[in-house]
């Protein structure tokens, strides 16, 4: 009885391992913050839930796609060998069931239990980063990452629209932000991984062009992404919090790129600058929540916007 219950445990975890929890945790995080900025006032939790639900869902369907469609190459590279597929703790049709069987319950739970359009967009999300980025993109263009960091950058949005049944204006900056941080913030992994992405042939930048080219691109696409950071203030979308944060960050994020920029040794540097990025993409989320609720705390007790 105790063999069987083990078995199960270690057979739930590398289910979990399939759907790469950190990636999915950091999309259901934005996708909340979406949901959150999206309002003024009280929130209608059962939406807020069933979306979190659906949206995490979806994400852990593409990701679990993803890593069947990628699973020989996953054997090859050294970051992603030990993967539940190239180690052979899964079996195949078993996770292709489960990856479908949960974007399948995604899609309705959005469908029936938030709006239409939520479900659209998830769905165009999903087939985005599992078919169209997975199988095509990533293996015909050294600008992969750029195209289809769409289906990456889509979460707040998709948080916004589930809340208010419609795409307004303020949550598209969202996913311009996410859709500009994607590229320097994959671009610095590649560097470090260059010589095992040139093995299994996909063309990422560092491969096609060489890492100075691509240091130069995670530079420029920084500072894009400083200056986007900053339109939250100007269309008042945000205040003082979060543009003082916004600087802040950005201002880290470009002695980063500049110094992986000037770097002879850069394997190192560049999986700095990654770790960054990544640090760098909550907390400004985060200043984005800090800001939202102060304005309306100070609308509320000291402007008597009741």
């Amino acid at each position: 009885m105790e063999t069987t219950s083990n078995n199960l445990s270690i057979s739930l975890k590398k289910y979990l391992e399939l759907c790469k929890p950190k990636v999915v945790l950091l999309i259901i995080f934005t996708a909340i913050v979406g949901m959150l900025l999206s309002t003024q006032g009280t929130l209608v939790w059962q939406t807020v839930i069933f979306a979190t639900l659906g949206i995490g869902l979806a994400s852990a369907s593409g990701a679990a796609i993803n890593q069947l469609v990628e699973r020989r190459i996953d054997a090859v590279m050294e970051r992603t060998k030990h993967r539940p597929l190239p180690q052979g703790d899964l079996d195949e049709k078993k996770a292709l069931i489960f990856a479908l069987g949960i974007g399948v319950i995604a899609i309705l739970i959005l469908l029936f239990l938030v709006n239409l359009l939520t479900a659209v967009l998830t769905f165009i999300s999903l087939i985005g980063y599992a078919v169209i980025y997975t199988i095509f993109l990533k293996r015909s263009t050294s600008q992969n990452i750029v195209l289809g960091g769409a289906a990456g950058a889509a979460p707040p949005l998709l948080g916004w629209t589930a809340m208010t049944g419609e795409v307004q204006s303020e949550a598209l900056l969202l996913f311009l932000i996410i859709f500009v941080w994607t590229p320097p913030h994959f671009w610095a992994l590649a560097i470090r991984r260059r010589e095992e992405y040139a093995k299994v042939g996909i063309p990422m930048l560092p491969v096609t062009h060489g890492v100075p080219f691509t240091k130069l691109q995670i530079l420029l696409y920084t500072i894009l992404l400083v200056a986007v950071t900053i339109l939250p203030f100007i269309i008042q979308m945000s205040g003082l919090i979060y543009l003082a944060g916004a600087i802040a960050l950005g201002v880290g994020f470009l002695r980063y790129a500049i110094a992986l920029y000037l770097a002879d040794d850069y394997d190192k540097l560049a999986m700095k600058t990654f770790g960054y990025s990544i640090f760098y993409l909550n907390l400004l989320f985060m200043f984005f929540l800090a800001d939202h609720y102060a304005r309306i705390f100070i609308r509320t007790f000291f402007l008597g916007d009741f």
